[in-house]
């Protein structure tokens, strides 16, 4: 298990092996995600735009109407409650 200790300025250093598993390096941004009480998940949030290139290409042909994400919206909202 990696360790790491906190500064009086609430720094911490992230061992090299947690760097390396997640991909982050010097000047990349890093997110504390809250899962539970008193628990959070490091998430790296340094992305570039071009890694998004074509991840939705093929899912959907044409744009949705407003009509189309209304009635998406609605749904959701149904299931939520």
């Amino acid at each position: 298990m990696a360790a790491a200790t906190v500064t009086s300025k609430g720094q911490i250093t992230i061992p090299v092996q947690v760097r390396n598993a997640l991909g982050v390096e010097a000047g990349d941004r890093i997110e504390f995600v809250e899962v539970g009480q008193g628990e959070f998940n490091i998430v790296v949030a340094t992305r570039s735009v071009r890694e998004l290139d074509g991840l939705f290409r093929g899912r959907r042909k044409k744009p949705a109407t407003i009509e189309e994400m209304n009635a998406a919206i609605a749904e959701g909202a149904s299931r939520s409650r």
